[in-house]
């Protein structure tokens, strides 16, 4: 990557003021952008999958691994032209799709094995993730950033206050790892909020038997009332307690993702 300009230069060459309508901020800190790289593994013979590259920072960090190919996902046209200058120097590695991500099937996009390793836009991180999840047995892994708020929530244990809907149905597809923190400092411009790398690793089988449209049925109706307790939240489920082995009068944020499964099993029809 010698060969490219620094990412400033780039910046002020395109003209890639970061656009808040698309969530933009923008990672200049090499350093940091391959340990985000590192995080994600040994990435010997891998499809990496990069959303939202930006000035590509990161792009720059993943084609300097071992990875097969690099493939970027990005909406904003003007960093599109930016990423050329990269793609001029890797060719044969680096494909740009110019799209909107939440439109995009990113595992077509590349054989396996393939990884996802992206540095989210906050305000379409989340609906990513969930569709990724839909179809987590085509990725090896997942290595994001997220806000750090979301990122608390992906890895909290039952009893926390961030455990909820998405702690669940994260950690019942995938083992989930929290990898560091990132100073909003880093970004340009900072953000309003500190961020955190996690790594989503898919589990050969889900921890526990359920049907996943049941078990977010049930996590959206304990959670919605996440002050009740549950003989009341789940009243209408008409639910034998003492036959699941759960308290009626616990709460939502106490049961594991174990118990969550068998009470969606209750489910019928």
């Amino acid at each position: 990557m010698t060969d490219l300009p620094p990412l400033r230069d780039i910046i002020k060459r395109y003209g890639l003021g970061a656009r808040k309508s698309l969530g933009q901020h923008f990672l200049l800190d090499l350093n940091l952008c391959g340990r985000i790289a590192r995080a994600a593994g040994d990435l010997s013979g891998v499809n990496v999958i990069e959303i939202g590259p930006g000035p590509g920072g990161l792009t720059r960090a993943l084609l300097d691994t071992s990875a097969q190919s690099v493939i970027t996902v990005e909406t904003d046209h003007r960093c599109v032209e930016a990423l050329a200058e990269v793609a001029a120097v890797h060719p044969e590695r680096l494909k740009i799709i110019e799209a909107d991500a939440l439109d995009t099937d990113v595992a077509a996009l590349a054989p396996a094995p393939r990884r996802i390793v992206a540095n989210l836009p906050y305000n379409i991180s989340t609906p990513l993730l969930l569709r990724w999840l839909e179809q987590i047995n085509e990725f090896d892994s997942l290595t994001l950033m997220f806000q750090k708020e979301v990122a608390e929530r992906l890895v909290a244990a039952p009893g926390s206050k961030n455990y909820g809907r998405l702690s669940i149905i994260t950690q019942w597809l995938c083992d989930v790892r929290f990898e560091f923190n990132v100073s909003n400092q880093a970004f340009t411009p900072p953000p309003k909020v500190a961020s955190s790398i996690v790594t989503l690793t898919p589990r050969s089988e889900p921890l526990a038997p359920a049907d996943r449209k049941n078990l977010e049925t049930v996590t959206a109706m304990a959670f919605g009332q996440r002050r009740k307790m549950l003989r009341s939240s789940l009243k209408t489920l008409n639910l034998d307690f003492d036959a699941l082995g759960i308290t009626p009068t616990a709460r939502a944020e106490e049961l594991t993702i174990e118990q969550f499964c068998a009470i969606a099993n209750t489910i019928t029809g």
